[in-house]
């Protein structure tokens, strides 16, 4: 075709598909449905608003809805686009529609991926998705999406009898990135209401939110596998190597997965409680796939593998009851009465707040008759192990100070005596200086 034919197409095409009385049709339909789709946007948008304030502890369910909120507009414009495209096409000439079909493309294309930009935590990764997909909608604008669509599917392998090919490659990739990102997102959005459910327990409340989660991510697979149309056979020439690859270097990772569906089946853990694992002690924050997390009293967080918990030996201070007995050891010289001791000992130690005496009085007993003092174990209660013991236990030991101070009790400090079996001669050392400076002065 020469520049004259090229001119003539072009002109005959301006002519019967742009310059015609449907595109002022067509012109007319999306500026009325920009107007009235906005004017409708902000009628809906209060009553949402007012809506999503009530939504409490589930933040990603909250950013969905802010991210459809904020959009209405373009959301009720692709409505009536859409019907629009349909009526219009029942007339059946391409040129009837062109305007609202380009309209509707751009219009979804902008939806799409604003609400995408919006959800995606990630700013980096909402940047490659909004690049990602205005590349695409502008090959699709400009007609060249089925040439690079065809050259991807051009580059190819065969496996056997199945064709693997670029395109059938990236097609897997996108559907299941975007299929799994969507199945953690409805995951969390699920888990936070099963969070919020008062007939639950906290083993059972995490055991069914993972449960949830894994299932929805593998149905995301498997319906984003089948949505490409891959052979599963194929890839059973690597399945050999890569599985016994995998085993050894993913052992752990089962191995921890496995002893945290033990964990939370067992309930021997939950998030709250406080536990000593080793030299560790701490508050539980959250149980996970792989691990625990514990929160120590100087803000440290531990993310202990979940199986050191069913390996090693784990106290739980308050697995079957909140209420933990500590004990503290004192002494006092020979000459206080130990009778007198233990009440007023037991006595101190009720004017901690943290000490529960209403669940069982503190008690004083005489242990040993030490070396230099009377040993005394003080025994109490108290309700809350989470918030530290060293420091329950030093306010007691104060209180004991204070109460013996005023009673006039002492607290002895260990005295040693030193026998010399030979006599020792005590010189002074003034009086041995002059002497060896007499010596001295009669020697020159």
């Amino acid at each position: 075709m020469d520049f004259q034919e090229t001119v003539n197409a072009t002109g005959y095409w301006l002519q019967t598909v742009v310059l015609n009385e449907w595109t002022v049709y067509q012109a007319v339909v999306v500026v009325a449905g920009y107007l009235f789709c906005g004017f409708l946007a902000k009628r809906i948008e209060p009553a949402l608003e007012t809506r999503a304030r009530t939504i409490k502890g589930n933040p990603d369910l909250l950013r969905v809805i802010i991210a459809f909120m904020r959009r209405l507009r373009w959301l009720f414009l692709i409505v009536w686009l859409g019907i629009a495209d349909v009526i219009l096409s029942r007339f059946g000439w391409p040129s009837y529609r062109w305007l609202v079909g380009i309209a509707l493309t751009l219009v979804a294309a902008w939806f799409v991926i604003a609400v995408l930009t919006r959800i995606i935590r990630n700013q980096m990764l909402a940047r490659v998705v909004a690049v990602a997909g205005w590349f695409y909608f502008a090959l699709y604008a400009l007609g060249l999406d089925q040439a690079i669509l065809t050259a991807l599917d051009g580059v190819a392998v065969n496996l056997g009898a199945a064709r693997l090919s670029m395109l059938l490659v990236l097609k897997a990739i996108v559907l299941s990135a975007a299929l799994v990102w969507l199945a953690v997102l409805i995951g969390s959005m699920s888990s936070h209401w099963i969070q919020n459910s008062a007939d639950l327990t906290p083993s059972l409340k995490v055991l069914i939110s993972k449960l949830i989660k894994i299932s929805l991510i593998g149905l995301a697979i498997a319906v984003a596998l089948s949505a490409t149309g891959i052979d599963l056979t194929a890839l059973t020439i690597f399945s050999g190597a890569v599985g016994v690859g995998i085993g050894f270097g993913l052992q752990k990772v089962v191995s921890n997965f496995i002893s945290g569906i033990i964990i939370l089946l067992d309930k021997s853990i939950k998030p709250g409680d406080t536990i000593t694992l080793g030299e560790t002690f701490g508050a539980i924050r959250d149980l996970r796939s792989r691990f625990v997390s514990v929160i120590t009293r100087d803000g440290k967080e531990y993310l202990i593998p979940n199986e050191d918990f069913i390996s090693q030996q784990v106290v739980n201070w308050s697995f079957s009851s909140e209420y933990v007995r500590i004990e503290v050891d004192f002494g006092t010289s020979y000459d206080s009465d130990p009778h007198e001791v233990a009440r007023i000992a037991a006595e101190a130690a009720k004017t901690i707040p943290r000490v529960a005496s209403a669940h069982a009085q503190p008690v004083c007993w005489m242990t040993a008759f030490g070396s230099s003092s009377l040993d005394f174990k003080l025994r109490f209660w108290i309700s809350d192990p989470s918030n530290g013991l060293t420091n329950v236990r030093g306010q007691v030991l104060m209180a004991l100070w204070d109460a013996f101070k005023a009673a006039g009790i002492s607290i002895p400090f260990p005295h040693r005596e030193i026998i010399m079996k030979t006599p020792v001669e005590v010189v002074d050392s003034l009086e041995r200086s002059k002497e060896m400076r007499r010596e001295q002065q009669s020697a020159s």
